[in-house]
């Protein structure tokens, strides 16, 4: 599993697998978030799979699924709140984890400076510095 932390409550990974889950629980991850569609690829894992798995090892099952590349600002709304109230800490996956540091990269915009969003995005391997326009427009959708 490659697992990247990209703050002290949030790790995103490419896909998990159903053995991927215990590690992610042995690891000390509360919350398991899917921010893949079901069925989005062939051969990759359900996520009624991976949902019984995160049950079975304790950890909180949270499916917001979204299109890659077509992340919209409701898909934000409901991300802010989801990881602000999610049992910490959070390792969210889709298929390769770009799709999820969008995602926070967005809802941590409307909080805190872009150049910091960016900043902890690069240290986890994520380039999103083509989204600072965007997370200016969030950052003003908040105020």
């Amino acid at each position: 599993m490659d697992i990247r932390q990209i703050d002290d409550h949030l790790a995103v990974s490419p896909q998990v697998s159903v053995e991927d889950v215990a590690e992610a629980a042995k690891l000390g991850f509360k919350t398991l978030v899917a921010n893949r569609p079901d069925h989005e690829e062939h051969g990759q894992p359900a996520m009624a799979d991976l949902e019984a798995a995160a049950k079975a090892h304790g950890l909180e099952w949270v499916y917001m699924p979204v299109a890659s590349g077509h992340i919209t600002d409701d898909d934000v709304d409901q991300f802010a709140p989801m990881i602000r109230d999610a049992e910490k800490p959070v390792l969210a996956f889709c298929r390769s984890g770009t799709r999820c540091t969008v995602l926070w990269a967005l809802s941590a915009a409307r909080t805190d400076p872009a150049d910091e969003v960016v900043s902890k995005a690069r240290k986890a391997g994520y380039d999103i510095s083509g989204l600072v326009p965007r997370m200016a427009q969030q950052a003003r959708n908040n105020s």
